[in-house]
């Protein structure tokens, strides 16, 4: 085992005497947790985030069967509105009834949706592995919500053929508090042979407020039994803290437990390779992975986090608006790079001509001096970290919106003339796709693309991506990488010892190994800021 430095063993001995020397009263900050946490639980639910809520509440999903023996055959297919008369085939039927609803203490206006002015659409509810063949709006609580209900309003149904998701799309009704509304829809399974149904997804915000699951006013509350159990965990705590032999040893290098990482799929390899290390040191730390994205990193967190530091999500940059109870903790500086399929034949590009790509504006490669092929802008998913650093290091506040994405393996079938655009939803399906995809250019987390073999990085601006150049202000493709706990730490967990190792110990060396420069290590280490 690597020995402990003097500056870790003097910490060691400082922590040591205020645990068994009586000068950290750990008791007394769990008393105040106890009581700070429910009144801060009250202040947060009725006074803050409730103040602004839509609710949504699934009341029934559930499969049709039976209906060709039924007393009245045909009936359903007279529920599909396509005009023709022909009755459609329809097989593996569902029916979804779900309610939206004002659940907090203020009016919604339309205005508070989270989405730009011109936008039409304010909610949109997933049905993964199906189709919507119907739709109605049904139990409207005030007749007047009928009229931002009607066509023309944004009102609609669509289908993400790649993925199998059906989508109802919902205007920005304003509501009244105590308003709501249900949508009946009929569904075909699209995926998959058999079983339950997924469950549906609403995706919305709220602009100072939030979108959550509600539940019937019945039985006791779910979080109110959370809360109660918070308390009991409290004072077990306690009790077992009195129990606990004064002269316990607070280890700095090796921290047994479990700790589960979520988040970022540009910094996974690192954090994975960090971690492998980490357990080489310490065999008790036992770690598991689940990488899909920053946004989804933190909103599992989020979720599931509060009182759990055995969850930790990792973001390509700062945290948006909508996680106060996320603490973030610094990492690394962390480089990005545009990748272009080897059939393009440039190596350079200005954050001009990025814009004007990814706008639309450039439909074929002999514009800027390449072959004669039509451009195909590959993108990442919302919510993707990396989507948001090039959104805002690249492509600014004032870019138009790009133009809409199809199925990445349509554009490559069919191969339509001038641009083409699509997106893919983790690092290794973006460098796939862009090794695949004759014409395709997208972006990377720098250590990725730079050991992906079929794929061809480009400089900007003539500028590559180094940490001398970032420093120099050369080159603008880069994020602070940042880890995130629900609340803080105990420093006795897993991961508290494991983001030491990242940020302090010899995990630094694995950083640096993937192009990455730990945040004390910077000429100026305040450029790992949350607003850099």
């Amino acid at each position: 085992m690597v020995q402990p430095s003097s500056s870790i063993l003097r910490a060691d001995n400082r922590i040591r005497g205020l645990v068994n020397g009586g000068g950290f009263p750990i008791e007394i900050v769990l008393a105040l947790i106890g009581i700070v946490v429910p009144i801060a639980a009250f202040v947060w639910e009725f006074v803050l985030v409730g103040r602004k809520r839509l609710g949504y509440r699934v009341q029934m999903d559930t499969p049709v069967t039976g209906e060709i023996e039924s007393v009245f055959p045909g009936v359903l297919p007279q529920l599909q509105p396509d005009g023709t008369g022909t009755p459609p085939d329809l097989k593996d039927l569902s029916v979804v009834l779900m309610r939206i609803e004002n659940s907090g203490a203020t009016d919604i206006d339309d205005g508070d949706y989270a989405v730009p002015e011109a936008e039409l659409v304010g909610v949109h509810i997933h049905f993964p592995d199906r189709r919507v063949i119907g739709m109605a709006v049904t139990e409207l609580s005030d007749d007047t919500l009928g009229d931002c209900l009607r066509p023309g309003t944004g009102i609609g149904k669509r289908e993400d053929a790649a993925h199998h998701i059906g989508i109802i799309d919902l205007p920005k009704v304003p509501m009244n508090r105590r308003d709501h509304y249900k949508i009946l829809a009929i569904l075909q399974r699209s995926a998959g042979t058999g079983g339950v149904y997924p469950t549906p997804i609403v995706r919305a915000k709220i602009k100072g407020g939030r979108v959550a699951e509600t539940r019937s006013n019945t039985g006791t509350s779910p979080r109110l039994l959370a809360l109660i159990g918070f308390l009991v965990v409290v004072v077990a705590v306690q009790y077992f803290v009195g129990l606990r032999p004064q002269d316990t040893p607070v280890n700095a290098q090796c921290t047994s437990g479990k700790l589960t990482l979520v988040g970022s799929t540009a910094f996974e390899p690192v954090v994975r390779d960090a971690a492998a290390a980490y357990h080489k040191l310490c065999d008790g730390a036992d770690f598991s992975f689940a990488f899909d994205g920053s946004d989804r990193g933190l909103s599992r967190v989020d979720d599931e986090g509060k009182g759990n530091p055995e969850l930790l999500a990792v973001s390509d940059g700062a945290k948006g608006p909508g996680y106060p109870d996320l603490r973030p903790r610094t990492l690394a500086l962390s480089l990005f790079t545009m990748v272009v399929n080897p059939g393009v034949g440039v190596s350079d590009l200005s954050v001009a001509q990025i814009r004007d790509i990814y706008a639309g504006r450039v439909s074929n490669w002999q514009q800027l001096g390449g072959p004669d092929l039509p451009v195909r802008v590959v993108n990442r998913a919302l919510g993707s970290g990396t989507r948001e650093t090039f959104r805002t290091r690249l492509l600014g506040d004032e870019q138009p919106p790009a133009p809409p994405a199809t199925s990445c393996r349509a554009i490559s079938a069919g191969n339509p003339a001038g641009a083409s655009f699509c997106e893919v939803q983790v690092t290794k399906d973006m460098l796939k796709t862009v090794a695949e995809l004759r014409g395709a250019i997208g972006y990377a987390e720098n250590a990725d693309a730079t050991k992906a073999s079929d794929v061809k990085t480009v400089t900007i601006g003539g500028q590559s991506p180094t940490r001398e150049q970032v420093a120099a202000h050369a080159y603008p493709f880069w994020n602070v990488e940042y880890a995130y706990s629900n609340g803080e730490l105990p420093a006795d967990s897993l991961a508290a010892a494991f983001l030491r190792y990242l940020t302090d110990l010899q995990g630094k060396d694995v950083l640096r190994s993937y192009g990455n420069t730990p945040c004390t290590e910077l000429p100026n280490p305040t450029t790992c800021t949350p607003n850099p």
